[in-house]
């Protein structure tokens, strides 16, 4: 015999799990308004460096240069040099820009994150032109490289401080 007690019970049990469903679902909703930014900021970066990667392959059919050779010509080298340098430039700046994001801010690291990109195009652009024209964009993509550096480990003291010490160091510089 099912009670006017069990009908309540049944209700608030299902009432409980909306709930926790809609907390679940606005938990993601917060996640992803945390990394947006930083996603399409990535997603650009690896449709960079697939356009240096296209460039390479566009340099060896226009020197007739096979793989596994990297010599040739001065302009195929500048341009496989100024791919690879980016390439491998390519997983820090990843990872600092998405500890800075998530750590530090988010829009700062995007913003940082966007500088880079650019200035690794003008980079390449120069280097495929001349060995001295890539000098200052590759000074500007470090400098944004070790700004975004500083955030991360600033915005990872300030977690480790605030979460495991109680020390909100943000206060200290505000108060």
């Amino acid at each position: 015999m099912v009670t006017g007690l069990d009908v309540l019970s049944g209700c608030e049990r299902i009432q409980g799990e909306r709930k926790q469903k809609h907390k679940q679902e606005s938990h993601r909703v917060n996640m992803l308004d945390q990394i947006h930014l930083l996603a399409a900021v990535t997603v650009l970066g690896v449709l960079e460096q697939a356009y240096f990667f296209l460039q390479v392959i566009y340099a060896r059919r226009a020197f007739g240069i096979s793989p596994p050779k990297t010599s040739g010509p001065p302009e195929f080298e500048r341009i496989f040099r100024a791919q690879v340098n980016s390439s491998e430039y390519f997983p820090l700046f990843l990872a600092i820009l998405w500890q800075a994001g998530l750590f530090f801010h988010q829009g700062l690291a995007a913003a940082l994150g966007v500088i880079y990109l650019c200035a690794r195009y003008c980079y390449f652009m120069g280097y495929k032109t001349s060995s001295s024209e890539r000098l200052t964009p590759m000074y500007l993509s470090a400098g944004v490289l070790w700004i975004l550096i500083a955030a991360s480990a600033l915005g990872i003291l300030h977690f480790f401080l605030s979460h495991y010490v109680g020390l909100n160091i943000l206060r200290l510089f505000t108060a």
